[in-house]
């Protein structure tokens, strides 16, 4: 089995994190993600992580830019990879504008001029040492570090969803960060990312193609598939983009009762409403033997870096996390 990473987002707090990282570097994984949200500070974890392992690379999946300034997530990524021996990626994406506005209170707009603008700055600062920038959605006046970042350059990748951004990837990334996708995605991802390597005169193979993939592992399938019914639930019914992105997998009528319920808060309804066969498609589900057949169906369909996100909640989210850890394990 080739790479595997496993990422974290939310139902564990930052000590278990850290035990289940160091899990997985035993276990052969590649790499440790860290999501944000309500998960948890990303950069205080990974730092954490970085800490107590020596091998896996550490990324975040994604650090949002709306709720930091550019300069503030420039710091944070190279202090990471300076306490990690150059071992980070900062992914960047721009969030929603359901969370970023009400939960934030910071305006939403231009979400992908601000990746690319957010990201152009960070590659000064830590390449220079100091910034000043003028764009259509980040204006920094003057910034300069006050120490010397362990790498003059780190790897960036952006989040993506749609053909747009995913040819946005291709112009500038070093890799893209799926989520919710299906054996079909690959394919088609690939072919957005080499018209934007074109654009830019870019080697379209330099771009590492990455998947989020919701994951549980039980001996019971039925087990598995309820620990991810309440995540699917909630993206296709609170996030308009994953939505839409329902809808163009074939569930279009499922999304529609499930943003229906879930937008008059229902949602024990809307994780009702969730099939078996829209978890089956986006989802790593079943026994620990299926969910190892499933991360290579990934790899084999086009995905560089499957990277496992365990759906692991309430007082047992550790041992939950834990057996899909161990049942995805490469090797």
């Amino acid at each position: 089995m080739g790479r595997v990473g496993v990422a974290f987002s939310g139902g564990l707090n930052a000590s278990e994190i850290v035990e289940c990282a160091a899990l997985a570097e035993s276990l052969g994984y590649d790499s440790v993600w860290m999501a944000e949200g309500h998960g948890g500070d990303q950069f205080a974890t990974l730092s954490a992580v970085a800490a107590r392992t020596s091998r896996v690379t550490l990324g975040t999946c994604i650090s949002s830019v709306f709720v930091r300034s550019a300069p503030t997530i420039a710091m944070a990524a190279a202090v990471v990879d300076q306490i990690s021996g150059g071992r980070f990626i900062l992914g960047l994406g721009s969030s929603h504008k359901v969370q970023v506005e009400p939960e934030h209170g910071v305006p939403y707009g231009k979400p992908v001029t601000r990746v690319r603008e957010t990201a152009e700055v960070v590659r000064r600062l830590l390449r220079d040492g100091r910034v000043s920038y003028q764009g259509e959605a980040v204006t920094i006046e003057n910034y300069e570090l006050w120490f010397q970042p362990l790498r003059p350059g780190l790897p960036i990748y952006f989040s993506a969803v749609f053909p747009k951004m995913i040819g946005v990837c291709g112009e500038e990334a070093d890799g893209v960060i799926l989520v919710f996708t299906t054996l079909d995605t690959g394919a088609e991802v690939r072919q957005h990312i080499a018209a934007g390597a074109a654009r830019a005169g870019r080697d379209a193979s330099a771009v590492d193609v990455t998947s989020l993939l919701p994951a549980a592992a039980a001996d019971d399938p039925a087990e598995a598939f309820d620990a991810l019914r309440p995540g699917v639930a909630m993206y296709t019914g609170f996030f308009p983009r994953y939505n839409r992105r329902a809808v163009e997998q074939g569930f279009a009528d499922e999304a529609a009762v499930i943003a229906e319920a879930w937008g008059r808060g229902d949602h024990e309804a809307a994780i009702r409403a969730v099939s078996d066969e829209h978890i089956a498609s986006v989802c790593i589900a079943g026994t620990p033997a299926r969910c190892r057949e499933r991360v290579e169906a990934y790899r084999a369909s086009g995905i560089d870096l499957p990277m496992i996100a365990p759906m692991a909640t309430g007082p047992d989210a550790r041992r939950m996390a834990e057996a899909t850890i161990r049942a995805c394990a490469p090797g």
